[in-house]
This record gives C-alpha cells, structure tokens and sequence, in this order.
C-alpha cells in the first residue's frame, strides 16, 4: 500500500514538473493580423511573453491547418523581431478558420503553442497602423497622375513647337508609361500617409478651413486648362473633388510635420551672431515631395 501511494505521488510530482518546464508559461498572441491573399504569401507577426515579459531568442515556425476544410498544411518560419515579436509570411488559400502550430525552441529545448485563428480578407490593397490603402485610392492616384502630365503637356504646346515641342512630348509619354505602377502609387501613397499619421501622433490637427485653401489653389490652377475640365468632367467632378479633400487632408498634415523638422534643423544650425538661414516649406503642393 505504501508503495503504491510513493508510486503515485512520484507520478503527480513529475506531471507537475513537467507543467513547470520550458515553455509552459509561454503566451503566444497575434501582433499583427494574417490576411487572405488570393495566391500570395501575407506577412503576420506574433509576441511570445512570459509573465508578462517578452521572451527573445527563440526560433519559431508555425504550421497553418484549415479548420473545416482539407487544404492540406501551411509552413511558415518566423524571424525574431523587437521585444519578443516574430514575423513571418504564410500563404493561406481562403478565409476561414485555421489551427496555427507554433513551435518555439531554445537551446535544444521546444514547446507547442496553438492559436485557434480567423483569416479574414483584407478591406484594401495595403494598410498603415490599421488605416487602409483601397483600391480606388490607387484609381484616384493614377488619374491625378495622368491629369498632371496632361496639363504638362497641355503647356508644352503653347510653350515649343518644332524639336524641343517633339522633345517635351516624347519626355512626359515617358512619364506616362510608369504613372500608373502599382508599386510606385503605394510609394507615393505610404510617404504621404505615414507623415501624415506621424503628425497626429504628435498632436497636429487640420482644419476645414486649410482643406478649402489647398482644394481652392489647385481649383484655380485647374480652371485655366480645359483638358484639365474635361478629363475631371470624365472621373466625376464629386468623386474628384471629394477624393481631393481627403487627400489634401494628409497633405496638410505631411506640411506640419515638415515644418516641425524645419524648425529643429534652424535650431540646431543657427547659432547666436550667424547668418539666418532661409527655410520654409515649398508654397505650391504640386512640388511637394509627399505629394503626388
């Protein structure tokens, strides 16, 4: 009888050893959504912590199943990023739900962790600190394009004629053909937004009014090009113009932050009894690096 008794205790002191051992403390959270991208790897992110204390060095993989549905099994590695993050890219075949087998290991030691997970499909083409990127942004990009590169040439041709016309021309066909790059619309579109989320972070606000002004100034510069009125009247006057608040709304917040940069640069050059330096945002938007 005593033996049987050592016998059991000997086995519920081990579970509980094993309990405490490498890993069984771990919580495993998704950091960053994984999303449905029809037939294209999709970045996530995950936090490994203990405690409460991220857990760093680790080499983690994951192992995606479809819950209701036999799709066969997804293998992602992940690389450790900051404060016991690690990203990786998985290719999931539809939406739905998955079982996500981390495994996590160090120094020879490993531990299993499963998510249950919905993969959902993505409201846009990319997103910024969960703002979205949509497509008919993209749209609204390329047709601004385009409509700059007509007024442009609209120019040309009241300003050349003979070779130098011919050459303006061939230059701004060449402009054309890379306008509408998918990569280099969402360049100009994460440039732009990324100051523009920057500047609330640190408290900038903007104002009906300052929209007004920016949409009243390009108004002007657009009412004296009839290609100009006639490939807006073509997009839709409402959506172009509505399209353009909105976008001058990140314009006036990319300005404040570049005006908050300006005024340190001044700061730290500029010293008592030197030459005051002479630097101001450009005044016409169209120049602006963040703004097309």
């Amino acid at each position: 009888m005593k033996r049987k008794t050592v016998i059991a205790f000997l086995l519920i002191m081990a579970f509980i050893l094993a309990g405490c051992g490498f890993g069984s403390n771990f919580n495993v959270k998704m950091t960053k959504p994984l999303y449905f991208g029809a037939g294209k790897e999709m970045p996530f992110e995950i936090q490994v912590t203990e405690n409460g204390k991220p857990v760093k060095g680790l080499d983690v993989s994951a192992e995606l199943t479809m819950a209701s549905m036999d799709h066969g099994t997804t293998k992602a590695a992940l690389a450790e990023g900051k404060n016991g993050t690690y990203i990786g890219k998985a290719l999931v075949h539809m939406g739905g739900k998955y079982e996500i087998a981390f495994t996590l290991e160090k120094d020879g030691k490993k531990v299993e962790k499963v998510l249950d997970y919905v993969v959902k499909k993505p409201k846009g083409v990319a997103s910024i600190n969960g703002e979205w990127i949509k497509q008919k942004d993209l749209a609204f990009y390329q047709f601004s394009n385009l409509l700059q590169l007509a007024i442009n040439r609209e120019k040309d041709k009241k300003r050349y004629t003979g070779e130098q016309l011919e050459g303006a021309l061939a230059y701004w066909d060449a402009q054309e053909k890379v306008s509408g790059d998918r990569n280099q619309l969402l360049t100009q579109i994460i440039r732009l937004r990324s100051m523009g989320l920057l500047a609330k972070e640190k408290g900038h606000k903007v104002t009906s009014i300052e929209i007004e002004e920016k949409v009243g100034q390009l108004r002007n510069e657009y009412g004296h090009s009839e290609e100009a009125h006639t490939l807006i009247s073509d997009f839709g006057e409402v959506k172009f113009w509505k399209a353009e608040e909105e976008h001058f709304r990140w314009v006036v917040l990319a300005e404040k932050v570049q005006g908050d940069l300006i005024e340190k640069i001044k700061k730290r050059i500029q010293k008592p009894g030197s030459r005051k330096l002479n630097i101001s945002p450009s005044k016409n938007t169209k120049n602006c690096s963040f703004h097309r």
